[in-house]
């Protein structure tokens, strides 16, 4: 019974010590951005006062903000070194909930929301750098798994805490929410900040501009590919839904069943999926299997509406499999590529670089899919599966590409790490 017990352990919970707490960490600041993302929408109609288009304009401009800073915030992070800046992102992000409740009409609203973005940025930045150094190499992906699962076990369970804080129907529960939000995002600070000190060493070489990354032609390759290959959750989140919407006879409450599964897949095969994730040519083999994956989810959306009742809700169910597999996959192998490729003390800068690059993707995507999918009735889904296959492709030889060209900068040694705080 006590090794049935340990064997259990060893599959819910990551190594002792630091990847723990990184787990842990990620599992209660996700209950808060959970709690908030469920209500905030409402928050800002009826707290701030704002109309729709004006919550779109924000929003709009939050990704424009990630397009643009995520490249120097993440040098940046590489500069003052990430777990200071992880804390100040934090510290900062706090400051921007605390005020959310006094931004009332659009100006005000406008700044808080970019003073939170940035924020969000910088931690992020400082979050992935910090984590990437002070892991060791043979657990970092497993870790890294580990701290996305609990991450989306904690957005589960602040959406519920949201959606039970939105049914009371309540101003002061609405602005308690953000609050609530401020507060864990302060804890987490300070949390972070009696974490073990991470030392990189920098090389002898002149000061890098951050903007020399984007000259690393083959990483701006994989990035392009890692960035194609997120469309799947494009097609999860937005027009997968529109599709069953529109053009299938599912019911409507279905959509939050395939939901379910998806969030259930992500937290019970999110460290499975890392297996061979701690090697180049495992990562590839990964990133091969997502496109695939996702490739085939193509036309098997498109089936779904050509069926009927339960048949049309079972290839839902699949094509979301099949989705989430991509999503699973190419985690493993992104925080693969991710960490090993660039040098140490550089990590934030060619990370920046890849989200930079995601964000054209991300603005580009939404209209594009929307059209080949839904505008074309349904053969656009093969034109999608084409990018998929090609990225599946192309993997190979870009990583081979990778390997033959210097990056900028030398292999360093492995991060020194001093004694946590006491």
């Amino acid at each position: 019974m006590g090794e049935l017990t340990r064997s259990l352990l060893t599959k819910i919970l990551p190594a002792p010590g630091l990847p723990r707490r990184l787990a842990f960490q990620s599992a209660v600041i996700a209950t808060g951005s959970g709690t908030f993302l469920t209500g905030s929408v409402v928050f800002f109609t009826q707290v701030v006062k704002l109309t729709p288009v004006q919550i779109g304009i924000g929003f709009s401009l939050v990704g424009a903000v990630g397009l643009l800073g995520s490249l120097p915030l993440g040098h940046l992070a590489d500069r003052i070194g990430g777990k200071r800046a992880w804390v100040i992102g934090a510290l900062g992000e706090a400051a921007a909930f605390a005020c959310y409740p006094l931004a009332h009409g659009f100006w005000p609203f406008l700044a808080v929301i970019v003073l939170a973005s940035i924020s969000e940025a910088v931690a992020n930045a400082g979050r992935s750098v910090y984590t990437a150094a002070a892991l060791p190499p043979e657990i970092r992906v497993r870790s890294m798994a580990f701290m996305r699962a609990y991450l989306n076990v904690g957005f589960t369970i602040g959406a519920g805490l949201g959606a039970a804080a939105l049914a009371l129907n309540s101003h002061a529960g609405l602005i308690a929410l953000v609050l609530v939000n401020a507060a864990g995002l302060a804890v987490n600070a300070l949390v972070v900040s009696r974490m073990p000190t991470v030392i990189v060493p920098r090389q002898s070489r002149a000061r890098v501009s951050p903007w020399g990354v984007l000259r690393d032609h083959p990483y701006s390759a994989l990035a392009t590919i890692i960035s194609l290959l997120w469309l799947h959750g494009m097609i999860f989140n937005q027009i997968m839904p529109l599709w069953a919407i529109t053009m299938t006879d599912v019911p409507k409450p279905v959509l939050g069943a395939l939901f379910a599964l998806n969030t259930i897949m992500a937290v019970l095969l999110q460290v499975p999926a890392t297996r061979g994730a701690d090697s180049l040519p495992g990562s590839v083999r990964l990133m091969r299997w997502a496109g695939l994956a996702s490739a085939i989810a193509c036309p098997v959306i498109a089936l779904s509406g050509r069926t009927h009742g339960w048949l049309t809700v079972g290839v839902l169910a699949l094509a979301v499999a099949l989705t989430t597999a991509t999503e699973l996959w190419s985690s493993a192998a992104q925080w693969y590529f991710q960490t090993e490729i660039p040098p140490a003390d550089q990590r934030g800068a060619y990370i920046g670089a890849s989200r930079s690059i995601g964000g054209v993707a991300r603005m580009v995507g939404p209209a594009s899919l929307t059209f080949l999918a839904i505008q074309t009735g349904g053969w656009g889904w093969w034109l999608i599966a084409l990018i998929f296959i090609g990225c599946a492709v192309a993997i190979q030889p870009v990583v081979a590409w990778i390997e033959r060209t210097p990056r900028n900068g030398a292999v360093l040694p492995n991060a020194e790490v001093e004694p946590a705080a006491a």
